[in-house]
């Protein structure tokens, strides 16, 4: 996969402003991809990235698993991983407690209730209701990447997503968006592809 000069230009000056040895390769890959995605370094603090969760989603997206996106935001910005987003779905099942995100995480679970890789980028309701299902053991995602944004429910959303035990991607605090849900999927898928 050839890298566009501006690209390696982005890389080039990440690499002097942040050291990223402490993390192993997979880890670093996603690491490095959302400060790339975010131009904020300060994600090399907060970010709570696991190899061995990192390299369960390489294998998943290696073998076809589905995945599963909160909004339509992330798709975009992930199509070539073939993701998906339910969130239509979701709005017909909405209502006064419960949003439209969550929603289509419960569809997805009956999809798909074992091994997908599910990314949320912008609903902490979301989240949480993937930690929800998978202690009920309604869901078993290969790997979460659980990185919402928001003043409410978000730093909760990915501290119960990090206590569950499933295999995730998260970051500490309030940030996050779409944006870097999808850069660290697009580094896992990356690295797929490199291994295909």
């Amino acid at each position: 996969m050839s890298v566009h000069p501006i690209e390696a230009e982005s890389y080039r000056i990440l690499g002097e402003r942040v050291d990223l040895t402490r993390w192993p390769p997979a880890a670093r890959a996603v690491v490095a991809r959302v400060i790339h995605a975010a131009a904020d370094v300060s994600y090399a603090d907060t970010l709570v990235v696991d190899e061995d969760a990192c390299l369960a989603g390489v294998a998943a997206l290696r073998a076809g698993a589905p995945v599963i996106a909160d909004v339509e935001m992330v798709t975009v910005a992930t199509r070539r991983a073939g993701t998906r987003c339910l969130l239509a779905e979701g709005r017909a099942l909405a209502g006064p407690d419960l949003t439209a995100s969550a929603a289509a995480m419960r569809v997805a679970a009956a999809r798909w209730p074992e091994g997908a890789v599910v990314v949320v980028g912008n609903a902490p309701t979301a989240l949480v209701e993937v930690v929800r299902l998978a202690a009920a053991g309604d869901f078993r995602p290969s790997l979460v990447i659980g990185l919402p944004v928001g003043f409410v429910g978000a730093a909760d959303a990915k501290a119960a997503l990090r206590a569950s035990g499933l295999p995730s991607v998260s970051n500490v605090g309030e940030r996050g968006g779409s944006a870097v849900a999808a850069a660290a999927l697009n580094a896992l898928w990356r690295l797929a592809q490199a291994q295909a």
